[in-house]
C-alpha cells in the first residue's frame, strides 16, 4: 500500500526510460493497412481513414478542402440532414479535413455503436454525390468567410508569406481567390473523391478499447473489395521563390496592428538537422518561456504572443516566425527578433536554460503517450513520414544529449538574417 505521508521521489524527465507502446498492423483483404492501438480504459473507439488527397494532389484550386468538408453532404440514399442526424444519435464526433499533403476522415464514438457507424462511413467514402444544393451553400459560406478574412492583416500575411518562398503555382504557396471558390463544380468534387479517396491509397488508424469483433467489422466494410478508382496520382512541383525578400503591405489604411511573418526554407523531416532544430526552436520561440516571448512580449510589450515553428510538410520544409504587433512597433519588433538570432549564434545557451527546455520537450512526449488516442497519433506521424519506431527513440536521445555547442552550430547555420523572407501587413 502507498504511504500517503511520504513525499514521492521526484525525477527529471531526462532520467525517464521512454517507451513507445506497440502499434499492431494487419492488412485487410483488399490490402489496406490497418494500424491499431488497443489500450483504453473506457469503451470508446476512434477510426481514421487517411488519404494522399491534400493540396499537393489537386489540379484545381480549393477542391481538396471542399471535398473533405463536403464528405457528409449527401449520398445517393441519404441527405446531409439524415447523415448528421445519425452521427448525433450515437453521440459520435466526426472530423474531416485536408492539409497540404494528406486528407483524413475520422469518427470517434462508443465502441458499442461502431457497428451502426462503420456502414455510414463506408457509404460516405464511396457514394457521396455532393448535391448541388449543398455545394451552393458551401460556396456562399466560403465566399462570405473570405470576404471577412480579407480585411484581416493576419489572413493576408499567411497567404503571402508561403507564396514568396514556394511560388504561386506550388501547392504550398498557392492560395484561393473568390473566383476559385465560385468555380467549384459537382463533377470536380466527385472526380477528386473517386481518384484520391481510393482503397489502394488508404491507410486506416484505429485506437481505443475494442476486440477482434471490431477489427473484423473494419475489414467487412472497407476490406472486402477495391473501391473508387485504383489510379495513383503523384505530381511533382518545384519551388519558385521570389527574388525580393523584404515586403511591406498596407491592407487597411486605418489599421492599427501589423502582422509580422519571417520565413526561410528548411530541410524536410528526414534531414538529420530537423530534430536538433526542434530544441533550438523551442529555446528561440517554440514555447511560452522562449526567448522571443520573454523579450518581445514580457520585456518590450510589443505583442501578446510570438511563436516560431518548423513546417511539417512532406515535400518541402520551412521555418516561420509569426506575431502581431502595433504597427508603430513592427520594425522594432523585427529588429529584436534578429537580435535574439544573433545571441544564439554568438553566446552559448547556459545549462539551466538548456535543461529546462529538454525537460519541457521530454515532458510533452510523456503527455503524448497518455492514452490510446494520443499514442496512435504519434504512430501516424511516424508512418505517414515512412519512419519506424527507431525515429522516436533517436529523437529522445537527441533531446537528452544535445549540447549547447551543437545548438550554437545549428543557430549559425539556420538563423541568418539574409536567408529570411520578411513580411509586414497592416
Amino acid at each position: 500500500m502507498i504511504n500517503r505521508k511520504e513525499t514521492p521521489q521526484i525525477f527529471s524527465p531526462i532520467e525517464f526510460d521512454y517507451k513507445l507502446p506497440a502499434c499492431s498492423t494487419i492488412n485487410l483483404d483488399n490490402g489496406i493497412p490497418l494500424y491499431y492501438v488497443n489500450d483504453c480504459i473506457e469503451p470508446v473507439i476512434q477510426i481514421e481513414l487517411v488519404f494522399p488527397a491534400g493540396l499537393w494532389y489537386e489540379t484545381k484550386k480549393s477542391i481538396a478542402a471542399a471535398t473533405a468538408i463536403l464528405i457528409k453532404s449527401g449520398t445517393s440514399t441519404k441527405t446531409s440532414f439524415q447523415i448528421n442526424e445519425t452521427f448525433e444519435q450515437y453521440g459520435a464526433s466526426v472530423k474531416a479535413g485536408a492539409g497540404n499533403d494528406w486528407a483524413s476522415f475520422s469518427v470517434s464514438c462508443m465502441t458499442r455503436h461502431l457497428d451502426k457507424l462503420l456502414p455510414l462511413m463506408a457509404e460516405l467514402i464511396t457514394d457521396t454525390i455532393f448535391p448541388q444544393s449543398e455545394i451552393d451553400i458551401y460556396i456562399q459560406n466560403a465566399k462570405q468567410r473570405m470576404a471577412v478574412q480579407l480585411k484581416k492583416s493576419d489572413f493576408i500575411a499567411n497567404r503571402y508569406i508561403d507564396h514568396y518562398l514556394f511560388g504561386k503555382n506550388h501547392p504550398y504557396g498557392k492560395y484561393s481567390e473568390m473566383e476559385d471558390i465560385e468555380a467549384i463544380t459537382q463533377k470536380d468534387l466527385q472526380d477528386f473523391l473517386k481518384e484520391h479517396y481510393s482503397s489502394n491509397q488508404c491507410k486506416i488508424f484505429m485506437s481505443g478499447q475494442f476486440s477482434e469483433k471490431e477489427v473484423s467489422m473494419v475489414n467487412e466494410y472497407f476490406g472486402k473489395s477495391a473501391w473508387n478508382n485504383q489510379t495513383t496520382f503523384s505530381p511533382e512541383y518545384h519551388a519558385e521563390a521570389t527574388i525580393e525578400k523584404k515586403h511591406r503591405i498596407t491592407n487597411d489604411i486605418n489599421g492599427v496592428q501589423g502582422s509580422i511573418r519571417i520565413l526561410r526554407n528548411f530541410p524536410e523531416k528526414k534531414h538529420p538537422d530537423f530534430t536538433p532544430m526542434i530544441v533550438l526552436n523551442t529555446i528561440f520561440g517554440g514555447y511560452f518561456g522562449s526567448r522571443l516571448m520573454s523579450n518581445i512580449r514580457e520585456d518590450k510589450g510589443y505583442t501578446y504572443g510570438i511563436h516560431s515553428y518548423q513546417y511539417n510538410n512532406t515535400r518541402g520544409g520551412a521555418y516561420l516566425i509569426t506575431t502581431e504587433a502595433g504597427k508603430e512597433v513592427c520594425e522594432a519588433a523585427i529588429e529584436e527578433i534578429y537580435k535574439e538570432m544573433d545571441l544564439l549564434k554568438n553566446v552559448l545557451v547556459d545549462e539551466e536554460e538548456l535543461t529546462l527546455v529538454k525537460n519541457y520537450l521530454l515532458g510533452t512526449i510523456l503527455g503524448d503517450l497518455d492514452g490510446a488516442f494520443q499514442i496512435i497519433q504519434r504512430w501516424k506521424n511516424l508512418i505517414l513520414n515512412n519512419f519506424t519506431e527507431e525515429r522516436f527513440y533517436s529523437n529522445i536521445q537527441i533531446y537528452k544529449s544535445i549540447s549547447a555547442e551543437e545548438i550554437q552550430e545549428m543557430a549559425k547555420k539556420y538563423l541568418n538574417r539574409e536567408d529570411f523572407y520578411e513580411l509586414v501587413v497592416v
